[in-house]
């Protein structure tokens, strides 16, 4: 496993969740405008509803995506997530232990598209992100900073 680091809060990986009205090209738009303007995107999912979608993505400039969002009218918002280093999939009992262990309350989970190392990680949103964070390095998996999906 990798060595331990010591909480999120140093450096929190930042997840906007971006609203985007349900029609034909707007997932297309979104990712076009980043990519156009160096900006990667790390780990995406999105929550398909009747009227709209919920486009939650992890960059790897956060910056420069919030400066991209705010002047081209894509209404998001922004928190702070964990993610997880996996050297493989049979890791994710032991972090999902760690979280069972303190007792904290996991909302979602998606992985990311490609990590600057070739390392398969997780993102995680927890209720608590510091403890959750310091949970999963007390059971020896690296929590990444947002410097560490940086390019």
């Amino acid at each position: 496993m990798a060595a331990k680091i010591s909480t999120s809060s140093k450096d929190p990986v930042r997840q906007f969740s971006v609203f985007a009205e349900n029609r034909v090209g707007r997932l297309h738009d979104l990712t076009a405008l980043l990519k156009a303007h160096d900006v990667h995107i790390m780990a995406l999912t999105v929550l398909d509803t009747t009227d709209s979608a919920i486009v939650r993505v992890i960059v790897d400039d956060p910056d420069r995506a919030q400066e991209l969002l705010v002047n081209n009218d894509f209404p998001y918002s922004e928190g702070e997530v964990l993610a997880v280093e996996l050297t493989d999939e049979s890791e994710l009992k032991g972090v999902l232990a760690a979280l069972l262990e303190a007792e904290i309350n996991v909302f979602y989970v998606y992985s990311f598209i490609k990590r600057p190392e070739g390392r398969s990680a997780l993102v995680i949103s927890t209720e608590d992100v510091d403890v959750a964070a310091q949970a999963i390095n007390q059971r020896g998996y690296r929590v990444l900073t947002q410097h560490d999906i940086a390019r």
